[in-house]
């Protein structure tokens, strides 16, 4: 199965950041039915054909998503998604 791994730092404090993961999860329910619960300060979410985390840490947030066989062909586009919006929330 396909793997997503993206690193993000960040400078915000470990609260603020778990704020925008928090609001990104709700906005991820929402649209796609995905589901969320907290482990520490790590978020592990999944739905059919997608499980995975967002850790937040001191200075980064790390995103690991492991992908079924239907979203295979849109790895691509699943990945630059993340990445836009890493980058709206945390540059």
């Amino acid at each position: 199965m396909p793997k997503i791994d993206i690193r993000r730092p960040h400078q915000l404090s470990i609260a603020e950041a778990r704020a925008v993961v928090d609001q990104v999860a709700a906005r991820m329910h929402e649209k796609f039915g995905m589901n969320g619960r907290w482990q520490d300060d790590t978020l592990l979410f999944s739905r059919p054909g997608v499980s995975g985390s967002i850790a937040v840490g001191s200075d980064a947030i790390q995103v690991k998503a492991e992908l079924g066989l239907m979203l295979t062909p849109l790895k691509g586009i699943v990945e630059q998604e993340i990445r836009r919006k890493l980058d709206e929330h945390f540059a």
